[in-house]
């Protein structure tokens, strides 16, 4: 799914429920309120990247991509008060295909776990049915299960190792609960997070180096549960 379609979807989303939810049940965000959600999170980065390096030589026209994904998406936050919460994106692992733009080939593959804690603020009344929100905060990126796509190691006849450094950086945020009843709830929410990482190819006698920002928009749609 494109990226304007899931901002369409999720844009739509919100502006329907918020027209149609102005009253309702009392959820009532309280202080000390825990509210659990799950659902579907859709990763689609917007990266960029400098040109790749070939033994220290940037090659002109070439760089690095990075396709989405999907997973279980998992968010917490616990109310400090009824209008100010703390937020924590958690997700089961997210895996991405790398590819060498410009070379037209395959050239790795990496899982990654985005945690991403964020303070938000919530304006309306704490019994109002419907609740928006938004957030800033900061985001840690932890890459593991790094691999070589196979095109790349037959296109150089080595094989060869990838590695990608971690990235810390800046997330915002903006989502709303819908409240079901006391308890249950419908949620919706956006992030727009900055991952920065080097990606570093290393193989017998080449070494491929390549800076990129994959800035994400990260989408979930889910239930949730207010303790």
């Amino acid at each position: 799914m494109g990226r304007q379609k899931i901002n369409s979807l999720v844009a739509g989303s919100l502006l329907a429920t918020g027209l149609a939810c102005g009253a309702g049940s009392a959820l009532a965000y309280e202080a000390g309120d825990i509210i659990i959600r799950a659902g579907v999170a859709s990763v689609q980065p917007d990266e960029s990247s400098s040109a790749l390096e070939i033994n220290g030589t940037a090659v002109a026209g070439t760089g690095a991509g990075v396709d989405g994904d999907e997973q279980l998406g998992l968010t917490g936050t616990y109310m400090l008060t009824s209008h100010i919460g703390v937020g924590l994106l958690a997700a089961t692992p997210f895996e991405h295909d790398i590819k060498a733009n410009g070379l037209g080939l395959d050239a790795g593959d990496t899982k990654q776990l985005p945690p991403t804690l964020t303070l938000q603020y919530f304006p309306l009344e704490p019994s109002a049915a419907f609740q928006p929100y938004v957030g800033i905060g900061v985001n840690y990126t932890a890459f593991f299960d790094e691999g070589v796509d196979s095109d790349l190691e037959a296109l150089l006849g080595e094989s060869g190792d990838l590695e990608l450094d971690d990235s810390i950086g800046l997330a915002a945020q903006v989502g709303f609960d819908y409240a079901i009843d006391d308890h249950w709830l419908l949620n919706a929410s956006v992030w727009y997070i900055d991952i920065d990482t080097e990606a570093d190819f290393q193989f017998d006698t080449v070494r491929i180096k390549s800076d990129v920002d994959i800035d994400p928009w990260v989408y979930m749609l889910g239930v949730g549960y207010k303790f």
